[in-house]
């Protein structure tokens, strides 16, 4: 098996729903982070590239037709360079990074880029197509933004339960208080604002900054917020990630192809795992998939996909060996935004980063994932 390096990671900055980013298309925001990428290699010759693969969770709109070919195309590619995208959800970019550290691994390609990226802002509404032919009536269009759409009526309706709902459950599994996930969120908030991302985040114009970090949030202002998915409930806006827009990339390669790229690299990949439980837990999806990674081992740095404050305090209930202070030490999704497609790229390019920074270390990214799955990267250095 071939070692497999990260030799450099890179992000958009993550734009609000309906914010800075919302007028760049999906694939022009792939195309971006792989243009930029390469610029910081310049040694590498791109006809040289085995493989692009992305991460994608629509798919329904200007990310249709296959986004990581489009964006190759765009970014100025060779022609011969192939293009694959992969669907995992929330876990596609991710997805992306393990299947381009397995074809490394096996030979099947020197260098890979790898990467992920969405548009909630710019995902269609769609309409389906009537049982039969020029139906009276009006017709319903769905929002393809986020979450269960078009529902098979087959499915057990406990596995369908919003995602809100679903952050809900765990949080009444593991007696996680709304002045706890509060807490939670007010320090991913915290440690963003303080954070330095420079040597990760790449301009997309003018647009230099993550848009959804608060820095003037405050306890009492995330308790004024409502409960957003259930009355009674725990789970709001503020203790939730937002809807995002952004993209992420990297550039991963062989012994061969570091090489030739002539950098030193950030970290090696060295393993990942998939679990999968009860969809309607799904915020608890990546626990299994973290133990089954690390192998026992401990790692310095963690960075878990924070798409709810009750799922990453779930998650940490149930990995009571796991030192809290190393999870999400510059802010999470609640904080910088989860761009569906995107993030698990970002998180394991962060983790790359980060053990870069520290000089030696073994790293793990993990997210949970709808539908119940959980994905988890180690890295070292």
């Amino acid at each position: 098996m071939n070692e497999v390096f990260v030799v450099d990671a890179v992000r958009t900055p993550i734009g609000r729903y309906g914010g800075a980013l919302s007028g760049v298309r999906p694939d022009d925001l792939a195309a971006h982070v792989i243009k930029e990428l390469l610029a910081r290699s310049p040694a590498l010759d791109p006809a040289a590239i085995g493989d692009v693969v992305f991460g994608n969770a629509n798919g329904a709109g200007e990310d249709n037709r296959n986004v990581a070919r489009m964006a190759s195309l765009l970014a100025g590619l060779p022609v011969g360079v192939p293009g694959a995208t992969v669907n995992r959800l929330c876990g596609s970019g991710m997805e992306a990074v393990i299947q381009a550290y397995r074809a490394i691994a096996l030979g099947d390609a020197s260098v890979v880029v790898a990467g992920g990226v969405e548009s909630m802002s710019r995902a269609p509404w769609v309409l389906p197509k009537p049982s039969r032919a020029f139906p009276a009536g009006n017709q319903e269009l769905v929002s393809t933004t986020l979450g269960w759409r078009l529902v098979n009526p087959r499915m057990a309706p406990e596995w369908t339960v919003s995602l809100g709902e679903g952050a809900e459950l765990v949080a009444d599994r593991h007696g996680v208080s709304r002045q706890a996930q509060d807490a939670y969120a007010l320090a991913s908030h915290q440690k963003a604002a303080k954070a330095d991302f420079g040597a990760e985040v790449v301009a997309v114009g003018e647009v230099v900054r993550d848009e959804s970090i608060r820095e003037d949030t405050s306890m009492e202002a995330l308790a004024r917020l409502k409960p957003a998915f259930r009355e009674g409930g725990t789970v709001t806006a503020g203790n939730s990630s937002p809807l995002n827009d952004g993209a992420a990339a990297l550039l991963l390669c062989d012994a061969d192809g570091l090489a030739a790229i002539g950098r030193e690299p950030l970290a090696r990949i060295t393993g990942s795992a998939v679990s999968a439980i009860e969809p309607q837990y799904f915020g608890l999806g990546p626990v299994e998939a973290m133990r089954k990674a690390l192998r026992g081992r401990e790692p310095s740095v963690v960075e878990l996909n924070e798409a709810f404050a009750a799922q990453v305090l779930g998650c940490l209930a149930e990995l009571p060996d796991l030192d809290p202070s190393i999870v999400n030490p510059r802010g999470g999704a609640i904080a910088l935004g989860h761009p569906l497609g995107a993030s698990g790229a970002r998180i394991t390019g962060a983790v790359a980063h980060q053990l870069a920074s520290a000089g030696s270390g073994l790293g793990l990214a993990a997210l949970c994932i709808g539908v119940g799955q959980g994905l988890a990267v180690v890295l070292e250095r």
